[in-house]
């Protein structure tokens, strides 16, 4: 396999549940939206030369499953229940911020991660690198079961707060 259609394949891996998701919101049958997604998946890797690294990949790759759908969606334009054009037009914007906003959250996380000290920390690793269970962490750490539970969840709340006041700071900006 070659470097660029190493390249490609890495990011398509990466935004393929964001295109999917928003080929579902156009595509009702289902069989029908495996055909859309293997078609964009092919026209991805077909036309990933074309793609600029300097902007966002999923968003790109949304408007190539924008012009697939709306090839499906001529075939089928007999259908009632299709969306026009400007309807399909709205869902991929939609999905471009929402890809935005996730990824975007995705920062704040690793900055907020990078932030936990001692046992939250320790914690965090256990349970997500590690992918320890609460019972075993507890065996690690001199803690129950139980305190183990109550302890990850109030890192998680403070990871949430963290973003949201991140995402907060960002908007002000």
């Amino acid at each position: 396999m070659d470097e660029l259609t190493r390249q490609a394949t890495r990011q398509w891996t990466l935004a393929q549940p964001a295109v999917s998701a928003f080929i579902a919101s156009v595509v009702r049958d289902f069989r029908d939206r495996d055909d859309v997604l293997q078609n964009v998946a092919v026209a991805v890797i077909e036309s990933f030369h074309a793609y600029d690294p300097g902007s966002p990949f999923i968003p790109w790759a949304i408007g190539i499953a924008r012009r697939q759908v709306g090839l499906y969606l001529r075939r089928r334009g007999r259908d009632p229940l299709v969306f026009d054009d400007d309807a399909v037009a709205c869902l991929a914007v939609a999905f471009h911020a929402e890809a935005q906003d996730r990824s975007a959250a995705l920062d704040y996380l690793q900055d907020c991660l990078g932030s936990l000290e001692g046992r939250a920390k320790k914690l965090i690793g256990l349970r997500y690198r590690e992918d320890l269970k609460p019972a075993a962490i507890a065996s690690q750490t001199d803690m129950t079961a139980n305190s183990v539970a109550k302890a990850l969840q109030r890192v998680r709340d403070h990871l949430r707060e963290c973003i949201d006041r991140k995402a907060l700071e960002a908007n002000v900006q």
